[in-house]
């Protein structure tokens, strides 16, 4: 993590330093005290990833953010936190700016909350899209019916690198470790399959206040809304969480699977647009709103 900015206390008495893993669980607390549904295993399979960001003030910790570098090119930025009592501060903005650093010929992208967008856009972000998160308790979900030679069938071990790279092309960026790790503990993890070639997944694993589905990709919404589908059904009973792509065109069908809308951040970047093959796989559903 570049340290130009860090562990030097400004004229306040603010003190920015690195994250290490004794800093979960103070990190966990401050998201606590915003409302966020994050457990402590969420907060430590990101950091596994991740480069972090801590602000301290009179040996508080009153402020943290994570980085996630993916390949030599990209990044994602989020769990960016300020404790309610230091808001005003610029807090916020001295995070940021340290996550930043050596970022400048990266694409950075992150999802922005209504009151953090004004201070991504005056750190060279642009609006590019939109999530919609829906959630609730999860009711069996009709069948979607596949074209002949398409089929769903559940995700080996070994077939990592098949999913790593539909992951890469329908985000736009390289997150082999991300997707591997991902693989190896999500709960379930279903491959679209055309005439025994994957062309898309989605995983269902342990987020939160239940379960997370995503991320999904899928060459198009059918197939997105099959494995969607059959996940739901499989959590039937259960809290469940999905966030997609409002372009996706899934909202008013997953509002209709009994899994309403309930926040809309927005999608932002800074640097070169992620590159993305128009006639290649779709992005339909993201890991997390701080990962992509």
């Amino acid at each position: 993590m570049p340290d130009r900015t860090l562990d030097a206390p400004t004229a306040d008495g603010v003190v920015l330093r690195p994250m290490t893993t004794d800093d979960l669980p103070f990190a966990h607390a401050l998201s606590a005290q915003m409302r966020w549904p994050h457990r402590p295993a969420d907060f430590a399979q990101s950091f596994s990833h991740a480069e972090g960001i801590v602000v301290e003030s009179d040996g508080e910790i009153v402020g943290t953010a994570q980085r996630w570098r993916w390949g030599a090119r990209h990044a994602t930025i989020g769990l960016v936190i300020v404790a309610p009592a230091c808001q005003g501060r610029r807090i916020g903005h001295r995070l940021m700016s340290a996550l930043l650093e050596g970022l400048d010929e990266h694409t950075v992208l992150l999802h922005a909350t209504p009151e953090g967008r004004a201070l991504y856009e005056r750190l060279g972000f642009v609006r590019t899209g939109e999530l919609r998160q829906h959630q609730g308790i999860a009711q069996p979900a009709p069948l979607v019916a596949l074209r002949p030679g398409w089929r769903l069938r559940p995700a080996g071990l070994n077939e990592a690198s098949a999913l790593q790279a539909l992951d890469a092309a329908a985000r736009g960026m390289p997150r082999d470790a991300l997707i591997a790790d991902l693989l190896g503990s999500a709960d379930a993890c279903v491959v679209l399959d055309q005439d025994n070639a994957p062309r898309g997944f989605a995983m269902l694993r342990r987020f939160g206040r239940g379960h997370a589905i995503g991320p999904v990709v899928a060459p198009d919404a059918q197939g997105a809304k099959a494995m969607i589908a059959h996940l739901v059904s499989q959590n039937a009973g259960h809290f469940t969480r999905i966030d997609i792509d409002v372009a996706s065109g899934l909202a008013e069908w997953l509002e209709g699977s009994g899994l309403p809308g309930v926040d809309a951040p927005t999608t932002m970047v800074r640097g070169t647009p992620l590159a993305v093959t128009p006639e290649g796989p779709a992005l339909f559903a993201i890991v997390t709103q701080a990962m992509g």
